[in-house]
């Protein structure tokens, strides 16, 4: 399959990445429902080296409790770059003033989907 990637798709991509950092801090958790898969998996690495996974569930329920609102900087400062399209699967790399976080997507019909998320703070 030949990769190719047009605006509309980064556009898509970068739509889904925007749901997901300015529905948490919003506080708008169908803006985060809209952005996930239901099968989500999101991991960071504690301090410790133990390793935090939620789900796009513990995501939708803690955006929705406003714990994204309590941490919103203000000035959020966040970029999206797309770093690679093939086909339907996607991966892009997202930073703000709070948090650094390597996205993969997929494309689930019409629709890019986060499916996998390594985080960690800024």
């Amino acid at each position: 399959m030949k990769t190719h990637t047009t605006n509309d798709t980064k556009t898509a991509i970068i739509s889904a990445a925007l749901d997901y950092y300015e529905g948490w801090f919003d506080g708008r958790p169908d803006r985060m429902e809209r952005a996930l898969h239901p099968e989500l998996t999101k991991r960071s690495i504690e301090p410790d080296e133990s390793i935090e996974t939620l789900s796009a569930r513990q995501m939708i329920d803690a955006t929705g409790e406003g714990v994204g609102r309590r941490r919103d900087p203000g000035d959020r400062n966040i970029r999206v770059h797309v770093d690679h399209v093939h086909g339907s699967i996607a991966t892009a790399t997202v930073t703000s003033a709070v948090y650094v976080d390597y996205l993969q997507l997929a494309r689930i019909s019409t629709e890019w989907k986060i499916l996998n998320v390594l985080w960690a703070r800024a």
